[in-house]
């Protein structure tokens, strides 16, 4: 038996190997690597993904955090000269480093139990990523794209949309994977703004609103951020605090972020 059919999926590292040919042919097609481009894959398992982009990109680097894994890899692709391993774990993992002219260009087949901080992790470097490709659990995906009044939107989606264009691709079923997982996934693409559409005047600041906001998803404004804002601040504002926090848009939340900065710098030069 080769080390490639013998390694055993981990459990705590959330491992689900794709090996359905008709959908990485998908996938790939969806990616539309070039040799120029500066192509980073997350968690590239077996190398299901990882021998489809070498053939056209052989200077792909790979960030994998199972070291078992990581022999099978070198061996498999030693005919690669220019392919980069880094052992490291994707979610503490500083990105940025890897980028010499072209901005990155991440792609992955994300484990379920860290994508949604792994997806947080990446948006904080997005000045440095041309496009993302993520394989993620059908669920996940819904929740980037859902747009203010439908039941899966909230502060994923919206931080999402914060710093990307977010594009649902394709569903894949569970027996596309080994083993097969309890969920259906998706496929997602990425691109990051080339101008924020609605930039806030402190990061920090709007992330501490959505987050206070969906804390209590099922409560008013008026007591979902009650401890932030007035009810005569979401007035002044336009924004009917008996509305629920997820019928508010990705601007209606910057604007809310915008007036507590003003406020408190205004508090600040009187002092």
């Amino acid at each position: 038996m080769s080390k490639k059919a013998g390694h055993q999926a981990r459990k705590r590292f959330g491992q689900n190997f794709l090996h359905d040919p008709g959908v990485i042919d998908r996938i790939i097609r969806a990616i539309h690597p070039k040799p120029e481009d500066a192509i980073v894959e997350i968690g590239p398992g077996l190398g299901a993904l990882t021998e489809e982009i070498l053939e056209v990109n052989p200077k792909l680097q790979v960030v994998e955090l199972d070291r078992d894994l990581i022999p099978v890899l070198r061996t498999r692709f030693f005919n690669y000269p220019e392919f980069r391993i880094h052992e490291a774990d994707a979610l503490k993992f500083d990105f940025s480093q890897l980028m010499n002219e072209k901005p990155l260009r991440i792609i992955g087949n994300l484990p379920y139990n860290i994508s949604t901080p792994l997806i947080f992790h990446l948006l904080s470097q997005a000045d440095v990523i041309q496009d993302m490709h993520f394989m993620l659990q059908k669920e996940v995906v819904q929740r980037m794209a859902a747009v203010s009044g439908d039941s899966s939107y909230g502060r994923l989606g919206i931080m999402t949309q914060y710093f990307c264009k977010v594009q649902p691709l394709f569903e894949v079923s569970a027996g596309a994977f080994r083993p097969a997982p309890k969920v259906d996934s998706a496929i997602v693409r990425l691109v990051p703004h080339a101008e924020l559409p609605h930039p806030a005047r402190d990061l920090g600041t709007l992330q501490a609103v959505v987050r206070t906001a969906f804390n209590a998803r099922r409560k008013t404004l008026r007591k979902a951020l009650g401890t932030m804002v007035s009810v005569e601040q979401l007035q002044q504002l336009g924004i009917n605090d008996g509305l629920r926090p997820e019928n508010l848009t990705l601007a209606d939340y910057v604007s809310i972020a915008d007036l507590l900065v003003c406020e408190k710098n205004s508090e600040g030069n009187d002092d």
